[in-house]
Parts: C-alpha cells; structure tokens; sequence
C-alpha cells in the first residue's frame, strides 16, 4: 500500500470522524463526496422487518452544524483496510459508532462516497 494515498485516505476518515466530533463543518464537507449514502440498519416501526436508513451529505453536514458529536475530546480509531488504485475502504471506530467506509479518488482528493455504520 501507497504511504502517500494510505495517509490520504487516513486524512480524509479523520476529517469525518474529527469534524463530527468537533461540530466542524468544513471538514466534514471536506471529506464527504456529494452523492455520499450513509446508511444503518434499524427498525421498521410499521412491521418486524428492519430497513437501511440512508442519510445524505447534506444531512450530514446539518447534523455537524448543530453540534455533531459535541465532543471534542473523543478518542477514535482509523484503519486504512485497503486501497486500490483510485476507490479504497477504511473503518472508523469512535465512542458511539464503527464506521465502514468507502473512499473514491477525485481531482479534489480522496472523498466517502459511502458509509455503512452501526452504535457500539
């Protein structure tokens, strides 16, 4: 694995999982691709089954401007899992959450295209 695009991808997991921690909206517009689909699985109210909730960059960046994870002394996790040529994965793992994420290489850098997550 690359030195330089591992410590690319590690920046941009740690511009997300920083920015939510810090409420910083820059960073986490920095790290997330427009069409980013962060999802979780959780109950279906209306039946037994559960769905994926999916939440949007522009939710995301809602979210980080009302506070985040209003914890700006949090303790996180990064691994780099793998990279190949221009899409790689990382996982993120903080007090609340592990994040399982999938990168893209843009002309603007490494961007989270998607992220699949669950609460601790």
């Amino acid at each position: 694995m690359d030195s330089e695009e591992k410590a690319a991808v590690e920046a941009a997991a740690a511009d997300y999982i920083e920015g939510w921690y810090l409420g910083d909206v820059a960073r986490m517009d920095r790290a997330l691709h427009d069409d980013l689909a962060k999802r979780t699985m959780v109950p279906d109210e209306a039946s037994d089954a559960h769905v994926l909730r999916v939440v949007t960059k522009q939710r995301m960046l809602e979210l980080t401007a009302s506070g985040g994870g209003d914890d700006p002394e949090a303790s996180f996790g990064i691994t780099v899992d793998d990279i190949s040529g221009d899409i790689a994965s990382a996982r993120t793992v903080s007090p609340e959450y592990v994040d399982f994420l999938q990168l893209v290489k843009t002309p603007d850098g490494w961007k989270i295209a998607n992220i699949l997550f669950r609460m601790r």
